[in-house]
């Protein structure tokens, strides 16, 4: 065999085994959305404030997706029970981003600083089918998140109509009864809201937001800390308002639900539960 003939052996080989990763590589309609692509790689080392990584989501993927499920720090996306992606909360841009693509265009509100109350921050809201609301906060929260996510009802439409469930930890729904939940739960992860006469709770589904971004009884993170800790209880009804506060020394930050009586009305995160400052 001739040195050319080597080399053009060679040639092919190399040929074959590019053409053969880029095949392996290549989803349907991943092209045109690459630039909006969203799962988070997890880091190996934790830091203070991590900045995630990510990879594309195909378009057919995400069409796919028939549940979404609110964890303490992420949202996870997946279909017929097989995870699709799941997305760092402290990423407002792809949290939103993956939504829209999903859901389609949410209704959209601007809010100032103590706009709707002094614990709420400046934040862009998307909310859609009045089921899933997504405030964009414009500073990071006190605990490293930079979205808050409220879930008002178990399911909402995707853009093509479809239902996608919605749940929080546990296959928790809004409107499910969590009593037994609430009386095995204990004392630091519940609280009464109510009254004798209008029983309502807290309960934390799922702890979550490290100590790393905590702040003490006189700490302040750039002025924004007074108006980031918000425990959501003067908003129950509505499930409004905004909870982006830090762990504090007698509380616990999380995933957490709100109920009329026994029933859940809202599953939201971060949501503290305890906090040893009302804002």
């Amino acid at each position: 065999m001739t040195p050319r003939t080597v080399m053009t052996i060679g040639a092919v080989a190399l040929a074959l085994v590019v053409g053969n990763g880029q095949s392996v590589d290549h989803w349907s309609g991943q092209d045109a959305d690459r630039a909006a692509a969203a799962e988070p790689t997890a880091s190996a080392t934790r830091t203070a404030d991590p900045v995630p990584t990510w990879r594309p989501v195909s378009a057919d993927a995400l069409r796919s997706v028939d549940a979404v499920q609110l964890r303490a720090e992420s949202i996870v996306l997946s279909s017929d029970d097989h995870t699709v992606t799941t997305v760092s909360m402290r990423d407002a841009k792809h949290t939103v981003g993956v939504l829209d693509r999903i859901l389609g265009t949410p209704a959209r509100t601007q809010t100032a600083v103590g706009d709707a109350g002094r614990c709420v921050p400046a934040s862009t809201t998307s909310t859609w089918g009045g089921a899933l609301r997504v405030a964009a906060l414009s500073e990071p929260g006190t605990a490293g998140n930079r979205v808050e996510i409220r879930v008002l009802r178990d399911h909402v439409r995707s853009r093509l109509g479809d239902v996608i469930e919605l749940s929080g930890p546990d296959g928790v729904q809004v409107g499910d009864d969590v009593s037994e939940q609430i009386d095995d739960a204990p004392k630091s992860d519940r609280e009464s809201l109510g009254s004798d006469d209008a029983q309502a709770w807290q309960l934390l589904l799922q702890r979550g937001w490290s100590d790393d971004h905590a702040v003490d009884g006189d700490g302040d993170h750039g002025g924004a800390a007074d108006h980031e800790r918000s425990t959501d209880r003067d908003r129950q009804a509505d499930g409004a308002g905004s909870a982006g506060g830090a762990r504090s020394s007698d509380g616990a930050n999380g995933v957490s639900v709100l109920t009329d009586d026994s029933t859940v009305t809202v599953i939201g995160s971060p949501m503290p539960i305890r906090p040893a400052r009302g804002c």
